[in-house]
């Protein structure tokens, strides 16, 4: 019997609840950016950094579902929980570095453009995640794997 591909995705749904509290997180970034800004911008929903972190939410999510369907301790959710703590260093670590580190080019590259040394490209400099926003994503994902599972 043939597989069909899309079927046994839409039926896997672990992977599903992984995939909505990520679109949750990006989604409750967008409605803090509103609220924040007073303006609406679909960067927000498409773009890495802010709050919560939508990586750290959807890591989380998907070790805590693996550990309700398997137990919390099976092997598969061992490599989820460990993949959970990689993600998340990831986005508070070398990502954020990454940002700061662009933030620091990104005011060379200003003081070069004002002597007209340069052409004015900008880095991005929302990249990585604090902290904070990384542990708010964490236990976003638990309580909405929680919830939906």
């Amino acid at each position: 019997m043939p597989h069909n591909f899309f079927k046994e995705i839409a039926q896997n749904h672990i992977f599903i609840i992984t995939l909505i509290v990520w679109g949750l997180a990006q989604t409750a970034k967008v409605v803090g950016g509103f609220f924040k800004e007073k303006r609406f911008n679909f960067r927000w929903f498409i773009g890495t950094g802010g709050m919560p972190s939508s990586h750290a939410a959807g890591a989380s999510a998907l070790a805590t579902c693996v550990g309700l369907e398997h137990g919390f301790d099976s092997a598969i959710f061992a490599v989820a929980a460990s993949f959970t703590m990689v993600t998340m260093f990831d986005a508070q670590g070398v990502r954020r570095s990454t940002g700061q580190q662009a933030g620091i080019l990104n005011k060379m590259m200003d003081d070069f453009y004002w002597k007209g040394q340069i052409e004015d490209k900008r880095l991005r400099e929302l990249i990585g995640h604090t902290p904070v926003q990384v542990l708010a994503g964490f236990i976003f994902g638990i309580v909405c794997a929680l919830i939906l599972y």
